[in-house]
């Protein structure tokens, strides 16, 4: 349930092992999804795994750009330009794009139309779910259709009744980000590059401010924190945004001639900082409404769709065995953790030392900005998480104080 990126990669992957399915989406698309519109480099990863097709579609999209690499700016305002890699990449395409929710999830449903075995269903609401002789029996709003199945995925976001109701997944404030979304047009000074802005504003920390360049001159503006240290702190998220803007020396300026488009729109995103159960009886939750979101990057596509591709793995078991028990579903847990974990694990705990010590965020961009080793080892960081893993390590930080790196 649900056609954003996880639910239809799900379908795409099932129909690919030829295997008929149903995917229904309370929407009816295009529809607009609140999110930062960046397709990072797993995503790019994920979509030639799935289909090379697909990715050479995306690329020749017009409402997508390439993104070359991401700006990091410290709390003390010094920014530190860091490119993605190419080395292990093919050529022929970016290693990151940007682009509109609206516009991708659109693209990504519209490749379902090449498969007869995926039967969508838009503008079709699941209100009731209920567990009957091994099967799942699932009942539209209005009533008028149901449908049965003896296997679930559930990709229907943060606010996902099944999970709640369900599954027993609970909002944390302390692992759970609430976030704020705008559209820009004629932000002044966006980079030629196509690089994204993450700037860490001792405002947000642990959070950040960002800007994402979008085609025809706009931009995605925004800003995510923490929802225990917004309640903390009693903030009004958009009064502050709105200030920073408007104040902050880095961005005054920039912002002096841009038009607000649109609303400015919140969302929340259930972070993967602590596992879950995210399987059960004939059933396996997938991305936002399974909390997967990278909780230091906000990374929730790739994570949706590395999900996805987990929990079709697992079905095509479960399928062929035909059990469908919690037994059998559990190994989507163990598959899943087993390639992620480690990623969601090193993720918070720097999600937690920029919380505590945000003094660490100026260090690292003031030594990376005057070491080229040093802002290539960052670089590396984005696919490496061995070389991640130093940030967190006390001896990295002990040889930038002392400037043996």
């Amino acid at each position: 349930m649900g056609a954003g990126p996880g639910g239809t990669t799900a379908a795409l992957s099932l129909a690919r092992q030829g295997i008929d399915c149903v995917l229904a989406d309370k929407a009816v698309f295009p529809r607009d999804k609140i999110c930062g519109d960046a397709l990072s480099g797993k995503v790019v990863q994920l979509l030639g795994k799935l289909d090379p097709a697909i990715l050479a579609d995306l690329s020749s999209r017009a409402f997508q750009i390439g993104s070359s690499g991401v700006i990091f700016a410290a709390p003390n305002l010094r920014s530190l330009r860091v490119p993605f890699r190419n080395e292990k990449r093919q050529l022929d395409h970016p290693p990151g794009y940007l682009c509109r929710r609206v516009d991708f999830d659109n693209f990504l449903l519209e490749q379902t139309s090449r498969y007869p075995g995926i039967q969508v269903l838009q503008g079709t609401e699941i209100s009731s779910y209920r567990r009957e002789n091994g099967e799942w029996i699932l009942t539209t709003a209005d009533g008028l259709t149901t449908i049965a199945a003896n296997l679930i995925i559930l990709a229907d976001g943060a606010h996902s009744h099944f999970a709640r109701h369900h599954a027993a997944i609970r909002q944390e404030p302390a692992h759970y980000v609430a976030g704020l979304r705008a559209y820009y047009r004629n932000v002044r000074d966006l980079d030629k590059e196509n690089f994204i802005e993450l700037h860490f504003l001792k405002e947000f920390v642990p959070g950040y401010f960002w800007i994402f360049p979008l085609s025809g001159g706009m931009a995605n503006v925004g800003v995510g924190m923490r929802s225990d240290k917004v309640s903390a702190r009693k903030m009004h998220l958009k009064r502050t945004m709105l200030e920073m803007i408007s104040t902050c020396p880095s961005l005054k300026d920039r912002f002096r001639d841009a038009e607000l488009v649109g609303d400015i729109r919140g969302y929340g995103l259930p972070l993967g900082s602590k596992k879950r159960k995210i399987s059960g009886e004939g059933f396996m939750l997938i991305g936002d409404a399974g909390a997967l979101i990278d909780p230091f990057t906000g990374e929730g596509i790739g994570n949706a769709m590395a999900s996805a591709m987990a929990a079709v793995e697992v079905a095509c078991k479960c399928i062929t065995a035909r059990k469908f028990d919690a037994r059998a579903t559990a190994e989507y847990d163990q598959l899943f953790y087993h390639r992620l974990w480690s990623e969601l694990q090193l993720s918070y705990k720097m999600q937690r030392l920029g919380d505590h010590f945000p003094w660490l965020i100026n260090l690292v961009v003031n030594k990376a900005s005057k070491n080229k080793a040093l802002s290539e080892m960052i670089s590396c960081m984005f696919e490496d998480l061995d070389m991640r893993d130093r940030l967190k390590s006390p001896s990295f930080y002990f040889k930038l104080l002392s400037g043996r790196n």
